[in-house]
């Protein structure tokens, strides 16, 4: 059994009897917005500082990949299908099973040797360099004078 509508998508939630203005959040991201990947990037003199939040996630189901000039980050992950207790039903299931992921244009100067992805505490970091800016030339144009 399920709990009723009234509770949301969240039975925990403090505030489930507001009846003022609808989350805004809903709006732009849907019910599904909890599964995105957060995302931190700051940019430095040499490139950005790019951290995701990736919580409860293994290294080894998160990818990193590198194709044309865009990073695509991916996690799956899949709830234990193993039950010890089969006594009783679940009411509620709020844990986070499925897929997910994101991609950066990151420039088609960037290699995979200049990403150096590190998995620590639940945070995906890792730096992209800034594409070097070319010098200007300036080039003159001289223009004939007729007569």
């Amino acid at each position: 059994m399920l709990m009723p509508s009234i509770f949301g998508e969240n039975l925990f939630n403090d505030d489930w009897m507001d009846f003022g203005f609808p989350e805004v959040d809903k709006a732009l991201y849907g019910k599904h917005a909890s599964h995105e990947m957060k995302t931190d990037v700051k940019e430095t003199d040499s490139g950005y500082e790019v951290d995701i939040d990736l919580p409860g996630f293994k290294k080894d189901e998160i990818n990193v990949q590198l194709d044309n000039g865009y990073l695509s980050i991916s996690a799956a992950k899949g709830l234990d299908k193993e039950e010890k207790n089969k006594e009783g039903k679940y009411i509620r299931k709020e844990r986070y099973a499925g897929s997910m992921s994101r991609s950066f244009y990151v420039g088609k100067h960037v290699t995979v040797e200049d990403v150096h992805p590190k998995y620590e505490s639940g945070i995906l970091s890792f730096s992209v360099p800034k594409e070097e800016a070319k010098p200007v030339e300036e080039k003159k144009h001289y223009i004939s004078i007729e007569g």
